[in-house]
């Protein structure tokens, strides 16, 4: 299976902008579905985005439409959520995730099948 690591979490200020990574091994990242989520302290864990295989169709949970936007660069086996207008509620562990199928009703609920280790992002006032 795929191994996801994720990095570029830290404090940022409201308002600000942080790009998170996910780099990938073990398998060839074009196979995999490859999503976001997050998981703020004391709070059920959230999906936040998803991108298909070939990275033309993407999707994102209503909180963060408009401000983040999720890609990836096959070449390079990596993953990117790029997170701008930060507000105070996006504060969490931020986690990749991958699948083979595009399955959106069932992430929401049961998360993806392969994940990383997170990194946590601060939005600070």
């Amino acid at each position: 299976q795929v191994r996801l690591v994720e990095s570029g979490g830290g404090l940022v200020q409201a308002g600000g902008s942080l790009r998170l990574s996910c780099a990938t091994s073990g398998r060839t990242l074009s196979t995999y579905v490859m999503g976001w989520f997050r998981q703020a302290p004391g709070k059920e864990r959230q999906f936040v985005a998803a991108i298909n295989s070939n990275g033309e169709s993407t999707t994102y949970a209503e909180p963060v439409k408009g401000r983040f936007t999720i890609s990836r660069n096959n070449n390079k086996n990596t993953a990117y959520l790029q997170m701008d207008s930060l507000k105070l509620e996006d504060t969490a562990n931020y986690y990749c995730a991958a699948d083979t199928e595009w399955a959106l009703n069932k992430w929401y609920q049961n998360g993806m099948p392969i994940w990383g280790k997170g990194t946590l992002v601060t939005v600070s006032s």
